[in-house]
């Protein structure tokens, strides 16, 4: 991967508290951040506010989801699961030759808490049909909480990578180091069938116990 100085990433559906999360977590580490929305007035107000929450010195930009995809080397998808394929079929071509990380669930409401996933056997792997072999597709980010982003704090949760191949993999644990988070290569990217459904558990454990960022670790391995 690129130095992160001179690395851009996009994260399309930026506005929403996930992916301002993210945005704060990686422009506070040195990257170029682009944040992406159908609204390009949205994503200039998006920007504004992590910009304002961080200080001058960093590199947050606000465009359209297909401006940001085209200009970043890593697009990251944070967008509710309702508007996952329009999304992807609206930025195919800019893609093409990169690595989309996608944080989408397949939550469907009202049973946010039942595990539903679709035909594809996760949102991640829909993204690689829509997307094509042109795509390096991989999923993480999936079981933390946005609480835990939009903050100085550390964070004890875990972040389980899967992905297409060993590379990619590798260089999105990079950017979950920088994220402040500790990342796991979890597989190819059919894994993620069991990342993604460890969200709807989280949310029913959430409910149960009262809590609003359970999450997960993993031990027994020191790194």
């Amino acid at each position: 991967m690129e130095d992160h100085i001179l690395l851009t990433i996009a994260v399309l559906g930026g506005t929403g508290k996930e992916g301002k999360g993210l945005a704060y977590r990686w422009a506070r580490a040195g990257y170029h951040v682009l944040i992406g929305s159908r609204s390009e007035e949205k994503a200039v107000a998006a920007a504004k506010e992590v910009t304002d929450l961080l200080g001058d010195g960093v590199s947050v930009v606000g465009m359209t989801n297909s401006k940001a995809a085209q200009d970043a080397n890593i697009v990251v998808l944070t967008v509710p699961y309702a508007a996952h394929r329009d999304t992807l079929e609206s930025v195919r071509n800019e893609v093409q030759g990169k690595i989309l990380v996608d944080v989408t669930v397949p939550l469907v409401p009202p049973k946010v808490s039942t595990v539903q996933m679709p035909v594809a056997g996760s949102a991640a792997q829909e993204a690689r049909e829509i997307l094509g072999e042109g795509v390096e597709v991989c999923a993480a980010f999936q079981n933390i909480s946005h609480e835990h982003l939009l903050g100085e704090a550390g964070v004890e949760c875990d972040v389980l990578v899967t992905g297409t191949s060993k590379d990619a993999r590798a260089n999105v644990i990079i950017l979950v180091e920088a994220a402040g988070l500790r990342g796991w290569d979890a597989g190819p990217l059919e894994n993620s069938v069991v990342v993604e459904g460890l969200t709807s558990v989280l949310i029913g454990i959430n409910k149960k116990y009262g809590s609003t960022h359970a999450g997960i670790k993993i031990t027994g391995i020191s790194k």
